[in-house]
This record gives structure tokens, sequence and C-alpha cells, in this order.
């Protein structure tokens, strides 16, 4: 299922990371983990945040996945299941009964 990661970075955890050079390290394994559509970084509420468009196949890669995120960097994370503009055309069609 295309899915939508966002990751958000604690000040403190983020800081420690930046200044170890752990935090391109632990972005990367996780970009090469779930080898991303898209991947985006920018600030959210004055927060480091980054969006991963990636395909979930099993829910039970969860843990392995997104504990280095909590532990290393205290991360907040949030998983939203999304379309592309195609699939919202299919559902659309599904929809109206076509």
């Amino acid at each position: 299922m295309r899915t939508m990661l966002k990751v958000t970075i604690d000040v403190e955890a983020g800081n420690k990371a930046i200044q170890t050079g752990e935090l391109p390290k632990i972005i990367g394994a996780l970009v090469e983990k779930i080898n991303p559509e898209a991947a985006y970084f920018t600030t959210y509420q004055g927060l480091r945040t980054a969006f991963f468009v990636f395909d979930m196949t099993d829910t039970s890669n969860m843990p392995p996945l997104f504990e280095p995120l909590f532990e290393q960097l205290k991360a907040q994370i949030e998983l939203t299941p999304v379309m592309n503009r195609a699939e919202l055309e299919t559902g659309f069609k599904k929809l109206m009964g076509n």
C-alpha cells in the first residue's frame, strides 16, 4: 500500500545526531530500506521533518524500520495511506459505479 511517512525529529536528539555525523547515516539507512518513490526534507512547526512516500508491503516491518528513529532521534512517526492521481481517478470511477 502506498504510504506517506512523516518523521519529525526531536531538536536535541537531532542536534546531537548532526554533531556526531549520525543523522545522515540514520536517514540513509531508512531510505535504503524503504526505497521511497519520493522523499522531502523541510521544517514543520519549527522541527526538522521528513516526508517519504513508499510502498508498505508488510506492516510487520514497522518495528525494524522505525525503532531506530524513535531510539536514536526521539522522532515522532506518522503513517498515512495515500493515492496518486491515477489511483484517485480509479477510486472515483469505482465510487460512481464505472
